[in-house]
């Protein structure tokens, strides 16, 4: 095949990786050590291999024997010896390479100063631009990071309006279970590969520190019970034992990996309690923290100043092994802030309206940055339930950058005086340390949003979308509007004279009721809320105040507390807190993302089928990011964003039709009603806890037993071998087809003739809507699919905890009960029609009859396809169906690029077009007109789609990068990086 054109600038791929790890016959435990940083810079541009195979082939001699002399000559140097370590001595930014010294004497190391660079283009560049500029300096080796690079990212204020490709390089990456088995899957079956390619497995290793954290499994199956934690996890090891398992074997079997057993928390709160460093100082060199991860919400480090964001497996195993990644360079919004909050607003308040303000503004694909005398005046936890909800702003990150606000936490959390003297000398030194309340040299910024933070008021987001933000005063009539509304984001189309149905049943011998708006489900959880301990004890107080008043939780609401941090229910207990929020219901269940994942759990047998039985509109109560549409639980259609407080107060009150300031939220000792007002905490209250409460001494005895203090992980036994010995028996972890058949040399480009539409969806299709993570119900093909190997129902576990197994994943496409296909005539449901002949099939079944037809497919879809979570489960289930191509009116970020990296083509309808426009129903067969040779391709490329009935209309090709074109051309990114990791081992 045609090879693509020279590019100016190589992206490329390491030539050194490093030895397998100890106690395995092929890993000598002498071996076991990161390689020399001069050895781990050598690289051969993907771009020259392309267009030069035999150049690289000379050159990768002179490298590779390049890169073991480097190795051995900086293992008999001095520790101190930076350049040679770093190859600076040949470095094009040797120049700024200055020494950081200590307040007593001596150096921190060294470090590329930006200051040193004498540009005054740096001044006005936003801090987070400069994150990726000195990551840019300190890896360019004219290679995977050229000079050219370099400059476009000075150059920012003119090169990113035109979308121009940078690499980028993270520190370090992390993973979360649900998304990361995958991730490890690949890795492991990428070593599978190697022997049949004449390649050393062992060579298959990260070459950055890799970090995952258990957190996606437990479920809320106990509630209510002062043992619900101990139970969740028992049935979470029966459920999860393989797949936890496979990955304690990944923690001895590759270099570089660590895993956070089980229990731990979630991997956003441990990231910026424990592993973030803020300033990295490796081999005496001293560089930015940044970070990537297998889950969207790793945006909640930008809160340290870390820049970072969630991005899918396949990506993420590209960081790994250390290849850069592509990216369009970036346009910033500057988010200034000003004042200061009202008392009995909460950060959670305030979260919402910037999500309501962003998503309006539009940040989608942008940096946010914060800056203003209002940041002066948050928290450290408060920025970090902002920056958490970047994803649903829309925004690639929210970035805080560091002041002394930032420095007090890292010392709160356990970092030693000396680490934060060090991160604050070398932030100062490069001129990223923040003064909000000095005057600053003013940024350049690509779009400008402004708020005066006391005019935040009290609110809830929903019913099924975070950024509907409802202000608390307006909930009541909004909810009514809801149900009259028409079905869609705010509405039920509940007929009037059913909306004040009354619903009686029996709970457990007691009488019972519940109408539409009944809250069904409360669940303080995830890290967005509680990593701040001020909602946290806030939630306390409220719970406190309501026990001391007489009020007390409905039996047959399902509460739950399932903190993000170990550490949360220590202060909790330290404040005796803990015991007002049991007697209401809200005992610790997990230490994790339970609820907010949609692993609630079920609901009580009666509740459920009162609902079910009178089709009631349910409503559930969370502290979570996110509230789409049969996520949180399937039978509750309705489900608010709140903070912990208000997750409290609308369990007490038991309904969503409450308007908190006339009607009391129950009554209490005496008969005398009780308002919210009467319950609720002033700031100064919850300030006084949280001094008393939150210590230092608290995170730093949970941290230094964090590895060893779950029993059931230090039992666990697990294969010794480097390679994994796959079970085909398994219904947890298979190994991946996907690469089987590899050849060294990539596959001709596909085509797409004649292609049937297999879903016609419309906007904000989720990747909760394309791979549901929640429990796998009976009857559908996975349950078939389960059954056939003799698991039983109850042991069905969910789809998200069976990813490591591709039969589920290509099962669980589009499997979300609450997916409305058009093909269907708007019914919700994960089927379709087989369009030949009429047949309304599951999806899966009707995309394997077009398979073994010979068709091809394709799906249709409207604006935001994608959003949600970074799982790249929804690119491999659809591409394991046999879907070649998605044609959206607009794509979340992640999911696009999860798309290309596995071999999907995404294509957006032109500007002011979509499928409603052009007339089309999915009933077509779809032509692809794409160019046969890779050179013709190019990011961006308008390209023409035909029908078989006569009409024509041009998308644009949404490869954004020439990176992602050379993906494409491999047939995605696994199979591109086997072979190129291949080709430098021979």
């Amino acid at each position: 095949m045609e090879q693509p054109p020279p590019v100016r600038g190589c992206h490329c791929c390491h030539t050194h990786t490093p030895p397998p790890p100890r106690r395995l016959p092929c890993n000598p435990p002498s071996l076991r050590r990161r390689p020399p940083r001069a050895c781990r810079t050598l690289s051969v541009s993907w771009r020259c291999r392309a267009v030069h195979p035999d150049l690289h082939r000379a050159r990768l001699v002179d490298v590779t024997t390049s890169a073991a002399s480097a190795a051995a000559a900086a293992a008999t140097k001095p520790q101190d010896d930076a350049l040679d370590r770093i190859g600076a001595t040949k470095h094009a930014f040797k120049s700024i390479l200055a020494s950081l010294p200590k307040p007593g004497g001596g150096e921190y190391g060294k470090f590329f100063s930006l200051p040193a660079l004498n540009d005054p283009r740096i001044d006005r560049l936003p801090y987070s631009i400069r994150v990726l500029l000195e990551s840019a300096i300190r890896h360019c080796d004219n290679f995977q990071v050229t000079e050219s690079d370099v400059e476009k990212i000075i150059d920012w204020e003119n090169t990113s309006p035109k979308l121009a490709e940078i690499p980028f390089k993270p520190a370090r990456c992390i993973l979360m279970d649900n998304t990361g088995v995958p991730a490890v899957v690949d890795l492991a079956a990428m070593r599978d590969m190697m022997p049949k390619l004449g390649c050393d497995p062992c060579k298959i290793n990260p070459l950055i520190p890799v970090d995952a954290v258990i957190d996606h499994a437990v479920r809320v199956d106990v509630a209510g019970t002062c043992d619900a934690l101990d139970r969740n996890e028992e049935l979470e090891f029966q459920r999860n034992k393989e797949r936890f398992a496979f990955l304690k074997w990944a923690s001895s079997a590759f270099h570089n990996m660590r895993v956070f057993p089980p229990g731990s928390g979630t991997v956003h709160q441990v990231n910026i309690e424990y592993l973030a460093r803020v300033v990295f100082n490796e081999d005496g060199i001293l560089y930015f923290d940044s970070v990537v991860g297998t889950d969207s919400h790793t945006t909640m480090a930008n809160s340290l100043g870390v820049a970072g964001w969630g991005v899918g497996g396949i990506e993420a195993v590209v960081a790994m092994l250390g290849q850069p990644m592509g990216m369009v360079l970036p346009g910033v919004v500057g988010f200034k802030l000003s004042g200061k909050l009202r008392d009995g607003v909460t950060t959670t308040d305030l979260v919402l309206t910037m999500t309501q303000m962003l998503r309006k503004h539009g940040a989608i694909g942008k940096f946010v940055e914060f800056y203003g005398v209002g940041v002066g005046e948050l928290s450290l936890p408060a920025r970090a339930t902002i920056a958490n909800m970047s994803p649903e702003y829309g925004a690639t990150m929210g970035f805080f950058p560091v002041d002394q606000v930032a420095l007090d936490y890292l010392k709160l959390t356990g970092r030693s005086d000396e680490t934060v003297s060090m991160i604050e000398a070398y932030l100062r030194a490069n001129k990223m340390f923040v003064e909000h309340h000095e005057p600053e040299t003013e940024r350049v910024y690509s779009s400008y949003l402004e708020l005066d933070l006391s005019e935040v008021e009290p609110c809830v987001s929903g019913p099924k979308r975070p950024h509907d933000r409802v202000p608390l005063r307006e909930m009541k009539s909004d909810w009514h509007a809801c149900l009259d509304n028409e079905v869609g984001f705010k509405g039920y189309a509940v007929p009037k004279e059913q909306q004040g149905k009354v619903v009686k049943f029996d709970f457990h011998g007691r009488p019972a009721e519940i109408k539409h708006g009944s809250v069904v489900l409360a669940a303080i959880c995830s890290s967005t809320n509680t990593s701040n301990p001020s909602v946290m004890i806030g939630a306390g107080l409220v719970a406190k105040k309501a026990c001391e008043l007489g009020l007390e939780v409905k039996p047959w609401v399902k509460t739950s507390l399932t903190p993000g941090s170990v550490v949360a229910t220590e202060y909790l207990k330290h404040s005796g807190l803990q015991d007002y929020l049991n007697q209401q219901g809200f005992h610790v269940a997990a230490h994790g993302c339970a609820t907010c994942v949609g692993n609630s759990g079920d609901l009580d047998e009666s509740v459920s089928a009162a609902i079910t039985e009178n089709d009631i509109v349910a409503a559930a109560v969370l502290s979570a990011n996110r509230n789409f549409e049969g996520r949180v639980n399937p039978l509750t259609r309705a489900n608010y964003l709140a903070s912990p407080p208000l997750v409290v107060a609308y369990a007490l009150a038991g309904t969503v039709d409450i308007d908190f300031e006339k009607e009391p939220i129950g009554v209490g000792k005496g008969g005398k009603e009780v308002f919210l007002r009467d319950i609720w905490p002033s700031n100064q209250e919850i300030d006084q806890v949280v001094e008393s409460s939150v210590q230092t001494h608290l995170f730093k005895k949970v941290y230094e037993s964090i590895m060893e203090r779950n029993h059931r992980w230090n039992e666990l036994p697990v294969p010794k071998e480097a390679l994994y010995p796959w079970d085909d028996k398994s219904t947890y972890i298979r190994k991946p087809t996907y690469l089987d058949g590899m050849s060294m040399s990539p596959p001709s480009l596909p085509k797409v003739t004649e292609a049937y539409c297999l879903l016609n969806l419309g906007d904000c299709i989720t990747t909760d809507h394309i791979s549901y993570s929640g429990k796998i119900p009976e009857g559908t093909p996975a349950a078939k699919y389960l059954l056939e190997y003799g698991v039983e129902p109850k042991n069905f576990s969910s789809y998200g905890g069976r990813r490591g197994n591709n039969e589920i994943v290509m099962r669980g496409a589009f499997a979300n009960m609450r997916i409305v296909n058009k093909l269907l005539d708007g019914k919700a449901g994960p089927w379709t029609i087989h369009v030949p002949t009429g047949e309304k099939l599951y999806i899966f079944d009707a995309a394997m009859k077009y398979k073994s037809e010979g068709h091809d497919m394709v799906i249709i879809a409207g604006a935001e396809y994608g959003s949600g979570s970074s799982r790249d489960s929804a690119a491999k289930g659809p591409m394991l169906l046999g879907v070649k191509l998605v044609i959206a009116k607009s794509f979340e970020r992640i999911h696009r690029s999860n798309l290309v990296g596995m071999g999907i083509i995404p294509l957006c309808f032109k500007e002011g077009e979509d499928a409603d426009s052009l007339g089309l129903t999915g009933r077509e067969r779809y032509t692809i007109h794409l160019p046969t040779s890779i050179s013709e391709i190019s990011p961006g490329q308008d390209v023409t789609v035909t029908t078989h009935d006569g009409r024509s209309f041009t998308c644009i090709l949404r490869l954004d990068t020439q990176l992602e074109v050379a993906y494409f051309s491999h047939g995605g990114i696994l199979p591109y990086m086997v072979r190129n990791l291949a080709s430098q081992m021979k």
